[in-house]
Formats: C-alpha cells, sequence, structure tokens
C-alpha cells in the first residue's frame, strides 16, 4: 500500500554554526578544560583568600607550563595496534587517578587539576582512534568502552565533551560513531555498537543531557553533539531505536519538543531524531502513545495553525512532527487518541486557514483515516463538516500546495484516498451525508471525478505501453525478466499514479452502487461518451483488489477482496 512509511529528510550531517569561528574557536576549545578547572580552583579559595600563597606556586608554575604544551600541535606519530594498546592503558591510568584525587580531595581542585589536565590531554589523543575503525576492538578488549561511558558522568562537563564517544568540537560530530567511519569496517563497529549498547551508552547520555544547561552555549552543543551519536547508531543500527527509547530518550525528546524555549538547532535536532526513532517501530509509536505523545505533538503543531514558520529551518521542524505524527498513526492504538485529543479538528482548521502547514494536514487526515481502524476518525470528521473542507480540495488543486512542495498528483492521491476511506468506513447518516455531496450541482463533483480518471488512465496506459516495449525488447534479446524487474515496472507504474487511479475506479463503483440512480447514470453516461470501458474499471479493481491490505490480516485481507468483487458484479 503506497501509504507507507515518512521518510525524514536527513540531508548531509548537521554542523552546529560557529558563534566567533574558525581557529580561534577550535584551538580555544583545548584550553577550556584548563580555564574551567581555574575557575573552581578560584571558588575553592574563596574571596578573601591569597591565590599566591608559597604552598601553591609550584603547581601553577606546572600548571601554566602544560597550557603552553597543549598550544603547541604534537608531532604525528605512526598509529598502529601497539601505539593504540599504550594509549588506551596511559588513558585507563590517568582516569583511575583523576577519579582517586576527586574522592581524596572533593573541596580542593588545587590538587586534582593536574590529573585532569593529564587526563584531558590523553583524551585528545585518542581521537585518532576515531578515524580507523578496524583497531576498534581494542576499546572493547581492553575495557575502555566501559572507562568512556564513565566519563559521562564526570563531575567537570568541559571532560565531558572531549572525551569519547561524545566528540571535542562541534565540527566534528559524533566522531567516534561518525556514520561513514562506521560503514569503512563494518566488523569493528559491529563490536563498537555492541559493546556501547551493553554499557546502556543511551540511558547513559540522556542522563547527561539532563543535566546540561543548554543556556550555556558550550553545554547546548555537548546536547547537540550526543543527539549525533544517536543518529549514527541509528543509522547504522535501526534495530537499536527500541532499546533507546526505553532507556529514556523517547521521554527526553518529548520533554525537550515541548519546552517553552525559543526555537534553534537542538530543537530542529530533536524533530528530527524523534522522526527517526519512530520510523517502521510499531514498539516506540506505543511507547510515544503512552507517554501522550500524541498530545505534544498537536500541541507543538497548533503554533502553526494561523502562522507559517519564520524560517526554513522552522518549516523543517514543523515537517518532522508533522511525519512524526504520520508515523504514530500507523498504530491502531494511536489513532484513538489522536482522535480523543481533537487531532481531527486541528487537520481541519489547518486546512480552512491555507496556511503552510495545510499540505501536511491533509497527509495526517489520509493517515489517520485510511483502514477498517480509521471509522471513528472517519464519521468524526462528517461530525465536525470536514465534507465542506474537504470537497473543495477535490474540485481544484489550490496553486498554494504545489508551492508548498507537494506535487498535484500527491494532493489528488491523499484527497482521493480520504474520500474512498469515507466511502468504506461510513455507515448511516454521515454516509448519506457524503453521497447526497456527489448529487450537489448537477453531479459535479462526478463529473471532476470522471476527468481525473481519464487523466490517470491515459498517464497508467502510457507508462504500460512503455514497460511492455522495454520487455519485448528483453525478450527478444533473450534477456529474463525476474522478480526484481516485475517490481521495477510496478513502482514505475505508481509513478505514473496506477494508485490515483485505482482509489478513482474505487470511488466510481462505490457511488455507482450507492443505490442513488443519479450516480450510477452520471457515471456510465460520461463513460460511454468519452469512449471509455466497464471492462478496463473492472481490470484495475481486481489488480487493486489483490494488492489491497499488505501487511494486514489474511482474514481482513480476504474480506475486503471479497466485498471488492461484489461491488463489481452490481457496476
Amino acid at each position: 500500500h503506497p501509504l507507507g512509511e515518512i521518510q525524514p529528510d536527513r540531508g548531509a550531517k548537521r554542523i552546529r554554526d560557529e558563534e566567533g569561528g574558525g581557529e580561534e574557536a577550535r584551538g580555544g576549545k583545548q584550553l577550556k578544560g584548563a580555564r574551567d578547572l581555574a575557575r573552581h580552583r578560584d571558588a575553592a579559595l574563596g574571596p578573601g583568600d591569597d591565590p599566591d600563597q608559597e604552598d601553591t606556586s609550584e603547581d601553577r608554575k606546572r600548571i601554566l607550563e602544560k597550557l603552553m604544551d597543549s598550544e603547541e600541535e604534537p608531532e604525528g606519530e605512526p598509529v598502529d595496534e601497539s601505539s593504540v594498546k599504550k594509549m588506551i592503558l596511559t588513558f585507563e591510568k590517568r582516569s583511575y587517578k583523576n577519579q582517586e584525587l576527586r574522592i581524596k580531595f572533593p573541596d580542593n581542585p588545587e590538587k586534582f587539576m593536574e590529573a585532569e589536565l593529564d587526563l584531558n590531554d590523553i583524551i585528545q589523543e585518542m581521537h585518532v582512534v576515531a578515524t580507523m575503525p578496524d583497531l576498534y576492538h581494542l576499546l572493547v578488549e581492553l575495557n575502555a568502552v566501559h572507562s568512556l561511558l564513565g566519563l559521562l558522568s564526570h563531575e567537570n562537563t568541559d571532560i565531558l565533551h572531549h572525551g569519547p564517544p561524545q566528540p571535542p568540537t562541534r565540527d566534528r560530530p559524533g566522531e567516534l560513531t561518525d556514520i561513514d567511519t562506521l560503514q569503512e569496517s563494518e566488523e569493528g563497529a559491529e563490536v563498537l555498537i555492541d559493546a556501547l549498547l551493553e554499557g546502556q551508552v543511551v540511558a547513559l547520555l540522556v542522563q547527561n543531557m539532563e543535566r546540561l544547561d543548554e543556556q550555556v552555549k558550550e553545554e547546548a552543543d555537548g546536547v547537540y553533539n550526543t543527539l549525533a551519536i544517536v543518529e549514527n547508531m541509528a543509522e547504522f543500527r535501526p534495530g537499536l531505536c527500541t532499546e533507546a527509547a526505553q532507556q529514556g530518550l523517547m521521554q527526553w525528546l518529548l520533554k525537550r519538543v515541548k519546552a517553552k524555549l525559543p526555537f534553534e538547532a537542538n530543537k530542529l535536532y530533536c524533530s528530527e531524531i524523534l522522526a527517526i526513532v519512530l520510523q517502521n517501530n510499531d514498539s516506540t509509536r506505543e511507547l510515544l502513545g503512552e507517554m501522550d505523545g500524541i498530545d505534544v505533538l498537536l500541541q507543538q503543531l497548533s503554533v502553526f495553525k494561523r502562522h507559517n514558520p519564520s524560517t526554513a529551518e522552522e518549516q523543517e521542524m514543523m515537517e518532522n512532527l508533522f511525519d512524526s505524527l504520520c508515523s504514530c498513526l500507523m498504530l491502531s492504538a494511536n489513532r484513538d487518541r489522536f482522535l480523543k485529543g481533537e487531532g481531527l479538528q486541528l487537520m481541519n482548521l489547518m486546512l480552512r486557514e491555507k496556511k503552510m502547514s495545510r499540505t501536511s494536514a491533509l497527509k495526517v487526515l489520509d493517515h489517520g483515516m485510511t483502514g477498517p481502524e480509521g471509522t471513528d476518525n472517519c464519521h468524526k470528521f462528517v461530525d465536525i463538516l470536514g465534507l465542506r473542507t474537504i470537497f473543495p480540495l477535490f474540485m481544484k488543486t489550490p496553486k498554494k500546495m504545489k508551492k508548498a512542495g507537494l506535487s498535484e498528483k500527491e494532493h489528488e492521491e491523499h484527497v482521493s484516498s480520504i474520500i474512498s476511506s469515507m466511502l468504506r468506513n461510513l455507515k448511516a447518516q454521515q454516509r448519506s451525508r457524503l453521497l447526497s455531496k456527489f448529487t450537489e450541482n448537477d453531479c459535479e463533483k462526478v463529473d471532476r471525478l470522471m476527468e481525473l480518471h481519464f487523466t490517470y488512465l491515459e498517464a497508467v496506459q502510457q507508462a504500460d505501453k512503455r514497460i511492455e516495449g522495454e520487455k519485448h525488447e528483453m525478450v527478444r534479446r533473450g534477456e529474463i525478466l525476474d522478480d526484481g524487474l516485475e517490481d521495477e515496472f510496478y513502482l514505475r507504474r505508481l509513478d505514473a499514479g496506477l494508485f490515483v487511479l485505482q482509489l478513482i475506479c474505487y470511488i466510481m463503483v462505490e457511488i455507482s452502487n450507492s443505490g442513488i440512480a443519479q450516480l450510477h447514470q452520471r457515471v456510465h453516461q460520461i463513460l460511454n461518451l468519452r469512449g471509455g470501458s466497464l471492462k478496463v474499471v473492472r481490470h484495475i479493481m481486481r489488480e487493486y483488489a489483490e494488492s489491497i491490505g499488505d501487511g494486514k490480516a489474511t482474514e481482513f485481507k480476504e474480506a475486503e477482496k471479497k466485498r471488492i468483487m461484489d461491488l463489481l458484479e452490481n457496476f
């Protein structure tokens, strides 16, 4: 069924804009750890103490020398298995020493400052390992992953930002888990990802994000880079999304999306990660529903009911949230939450307001009303006077829709799908109200339906003709037509408008069987006038009946197929 998954537009990996830019921003970052520690020291000394006393002058001298040394780039040495092992062992020793001194002198930063700078230096050196996925196994074998994950709860958040798996600068987001690097050596990457997951990496990352203050620029960068790590891992292994969501990521994302903060890069990134986590995953969709996530999405989208997004980035966030909502509505339980949360009323208002959100609202309605799970939504849509909104969109594709990036075919597909869903699901009074719409103004909607039928029929027949020509040529050359090629041909037919044609034929057959003679006569009259064929309509509907309900229970598929064939008998 083409009403499938919504794929968020991932594009290139996000890079946060530098504020202050260039070499200064990158070079200065290396020194920030020491400056941070210096602030700790000053705070510990207190306003009345003299920081230049004799007992600390030697410490200061050594620290100053370290700062000077850190500005000089070390000469590059060849990195091999032996040097990486040495690096990891040095890191373990320094990490242990730093931890020991912090426990021993918790209120005296002067005592552990030098050890912290040493730890910071070795972490900087270890970034070279991120570019060598074939050596990732050493991080696991020497238990360095456990120690690195331990840094996520380090008291000094600057150490936290500098250490793998969290990257040191914004121009190297998620480097240890960068997707391009991971794909260079899948074996090494699998070992690393397994070890990270075993160490509850997502839970630790979420706990870390909870304690970061996004009002502080460096900590906001830390949140952004953490999200990059989650994205990289999810792209390399989509199956971990369920585990990640259950380890607190879903709760944190929903909390962050609804936070009353000015729009910025982190909110946009959160919306994108949310769409990724929900993709093809009923477990995460169910979890979002249980956390009242449908209400959160509707509240955030309601802002765009009467106002357009002010920037391209804000528009992207809006579309990510709409994609998340569409994805959630693939799960039956969320349809009811959408109904109770007055999602239909919001989408209907968006269609009427004619803002940028209108195109996506149409997609949401389509997802919410399709199939037997959409029955309650179909009835409610008629009750809230949705027919007055949807039929003007059926009669004419608005120009603004085209400008908003929705093609004419996509628009007509969504509208036709909504009307066919209502014809399938509505009963009693609501069904009568729908059918009476087709008789209004001398059956003008039937005329429009038949116009669309011949437009799409011609497009599909042309595609079929080209495909048949290619098949004939392949047979002539003695080539074999395999299943993969047949699937490719079928996708080409769908691109030409086959699914829209099937929906239109379904509407034709339904209204002809409605018991309203006027509708039956008008459909057949136009078919005869324009040289149409009942045989062609029957053929299209049989093909539709064969493909309907993919992914649904066998009982539903068989019952729906029989219902369509019964309608065809009377057509």
